[in-house]
């Protein structure tokens, strides 16, 4: 049966910056949600709805960010529908914030209210091309961004988007808890896992710490680490053939 792949895309991420890897992949089942229509921390069958796989399908998933805990969430409670897995400098399962902010606190209400005021304001649609011209910029070692001008404004300059925004942080601080529960004893079964770990460009710092972290992670999971030491977080612009090879080495 045919492997179809679904990459789970970061915080702030769009499906047409993964348009590299799609084109590495020519002869894959690859489809990317677009979290700005079904949030990285839904639950694994409104993922599933949102990717669009037949119910029998065999599934790879690819997670990036904070998608990779999304991805994983996905692969340890469905063990028998996930047969392939690769992490894409995935966020790690120590990453759960601030319960202050947790979604449904006072913390999380004012942050909303903030972001709803600056929506109305016209905030995004003033600074959100830009915003996300430093995000590729902080997170990436080729500065190179795949979105057109228009996109990157209608992405980033909606009066929503930063609350989406918010809401993805937030709910990812819950989404890490509930993985690190899921790993915190023996994992019995799980595909055969990839994880490959930026520590170049900007990355560099902490790069040390990180890498202990995947390292970590990898060995309760059984997998494999790539170290990719020229390409910073965002893998996907840096190195979408790291991610391609990734692909091909898990499902052989």
């Amino acid at each position: 049966m045919t492997v179809t792949w679904i990459v789970v895309p970061g915080l702030a991420e769009t499906p047409e910056e993964f348009s590299r890897l799609v084109e590495l992949l020519p002869d894959e089942d690859l489809r990317v949600i677009d979290p700005w229509r079904t949030p990285i921390a839904s639950d694994v069958d409104a993922l599933r709805a949102a990717a669009g796989v037949r119910p029998d399908a065999e599934i790879g998933l690819i997670g990036h960010s904070i998608g990779g805990l999304a991805a994983l969430r996905w692969a340890l409670t469905r063990p028998l529908e996930v047969t392939r897995l690769v992490l894409v400098d995935s966020s790690l399962t120590s990453e759960t914030g601030w319960r202050a902010f947790y979604p449904g606190t006072r913390g999380d209400r004012a942050v909303r209210a903030v972001a709803r005021f600056l929506g109305r304001v016209g905030v995004p649609q003033l600074l959100g091309p830009a915003l996300r011209r430093l995000i590729v910029r902080l997170g990436s070692t080729s500065n190179h961004d795949l979105l057109s001008k228009a996109t990157a404004k209608a992405r980033y300059g909606e009066a929503t988007s930063w609350l989406l925004f918010w809401d993805e942080l937030a709910s990812s601080w819950e989404l890490a808890a509930e993985v690190a529960k899921l790993t915190a004893g023996p994992v019995s079964t799980i595909a055969p896992t990839t994880l490959l770990v930026a520590t170049g460009g900007t990355s560099r710092p902490t790069a040390k710490s990180w890498l202990a972290g995947q390292q970590r992670l990898a060995t309760t999971l059984g997998g494999t680490v790539k170290v990719l030491p020229n390409s910073a977080h965002l893998v996907h612009l840096d190195r979408p053939d790291a991610i391609a090879m990734a692909v091909h080495r898990t499902a052989s």
